[in-house]
């Protein structure tokens, strides 16, 4: 809306416009290249999955040998116990398998729930872009003028808080799964795009999820070498660490200003409670509620000093 060509300039619908046909191009170009090539990298992985399952049988069978001449070793009869573990994998599989055939009216029902909000979504969007800018003034001509023009300033500090974090989290995430991409591409690790895709749809889990990201790619290294294990620890760590000392600092910065240890404990009791997405939707809620709270403390500190004077 900032554009002006001579007398000419861009009202707020086709600025709208404009971005819907921006965004529409990246989905779609998405969807052409990117989303066929995750496809395949996960039919690739699942159907090279027996092989690896055997590789693993093997490699165990193997440390039986090396260690069966130990007394300790033979003693705790460590090779039912590798039995025990290989059933547990079979059974796991099978059951995994046939969950996701009895489950097939729910993937339906996904896929039906999903068309529906694709179809939905953007029609609200499109509406909240052009209109948007209407609420506050609405809610303000609700309330009376006072406690209105603080309404606003709160609305707005939310507001601010809000796109910072998921913007911020949008471009980190971006960053980490580029990156990644590149970096096991680079060292020959196979899935490369799968992984990265991985490694930065978990990076939205603060501290956890770079270790969560991490443990797929760490587990289909330990099956091609210990030199492809080191150096997806090194490409792991050179990404993070560029993240968390350039990325992270300039694209969120100290916005949500919340202690490490704070971020852990909203964690751990957010997965208690929601799982996956009370650990994504903990922090903001945490950031949205602290801003409320300091902003009403800070409008009750400066009413008692005026009341002094």
């Amino acid at each position: 809306m900032k554009i002006k060509i001579n007398k000419f300039k861009v009202n707020r619908t086709l600025a709208v416009v404009i971005v819907f046909l921006l965004l529409g191009t990246i989905v779609a170009l998405a969807l052409i290249f990117l989303i066929p090539l995750l496809i395949s990298q996960v039919g690739q992985l699942i159907a090279k999955t027996p092989t690896y399952l055997a590789k693993l049988q093997e490699i165990l069978n193997q440390y039986y040998v090396d260690l069966s001449h130990y007394e300790w070793v033979r003693r705790l009869n460590v090779h039912s116990y590798i039995e025990k573990f290989e059933k547990t994998v079979e059974n796991s599989l099978e059951s995994f398998m046939g969950g996701v055939t009895n489950s097939l009216g729910t993937i339906i029902g996904t896929i039906t729930s999903i068309t529906v909000t694709a179809i939905t979504v953007p029609f609200m969007l499109f509406y909240m872009l052009k209109d948007g800018h209407r609420l506050v003034p609405n809610i303000k001509k609700m309330m009376p003028e006072r406690p209105a023009d603080k309404t606003e300033i709160l609305l707005g500090k939310m507001g601010d808080t809000i796109s910072k974090y998921i913007g911020g989290q949008a471009i980190e995430c971006a960053f980490v799964a580029t990156f990644t991409f590149l970096g096991y591409w680079a060292i020959g690790m196979p899935y490369a795009f799968l992984l990265g895709v991985l490694a930065g749809t978990t990076n939205i889990i603060p501290y956890l999820g770079p270790y969560i990201g991490l443990l797929p790619a760490l587990i289909l290294a330990v099956f091609i070498s210990p030199k492809m294990v080191i150096t997806v620890v090194v490409v792991c760590v050179i990404v993070q660490q560029v993240d968390g000392n350039l990325i992270y600092p300039n694209v969120i910065g100290k916005s949500l200003d919340i202690h490490p240890l704070t971020i852990i404990i909203l964690l751990l009791v957010a997965g208690n409670i929601a799982g996956l997405m009370g650990m994504i939707l903990g922090i903001p809620t945490y950031a949205v509620l602290k801003v409320v709270i300091k902003y009403f403390v800070d409008i009750y500190h400066l009413e008692n000093e005026h009341e002094r004077k």
